[in-house]
């Protein structure tokens, strides 16, 4: 077996890796707070905050933390074992 065909064999966790998940929540929930604060903001709330929008800096902030995860799973990548037994079937008291 060459160095190409053990890379070929080699792959990714994809949609299934907890960074993408916790990417896909958050910056769900950063878009809907950067929508309620461009465009449900009333006089009372800004006057509860000091003046500040804190839904639309929040939601801003949220996107951001959302897309650093996004960048750091697409950067690095977590790379699944080909041997790795998936099914379960071994005895764990063997190793």
């Amino acid at each position: 077996m060459s160095s190409t065909d053990n890379q070929s064999s080699r792959h990714s966790a994809g949609a299934f890796d907890v960074r993408n998940v916790i990417a896909g929540l958050i910056g769900l929930y950063g878009v809907v707070l950067v929508l309620v604060g461009l465009f449900g903001q009333s006089a009372a709330d800004r006057e509860k905050t000091g003046d500040v929008n804190a839904n639309l800096w929040a939601g801003i902030a949220m996107a951001v933390f959302a897309l650093a995860f996004a960048l750091w799973t697409w950067l690095r990548p977590v790379v699944v074992d080909p041997g790795a037994d998936v099914t379960g079937d071994e005895d764990p008291a063997a190793h």
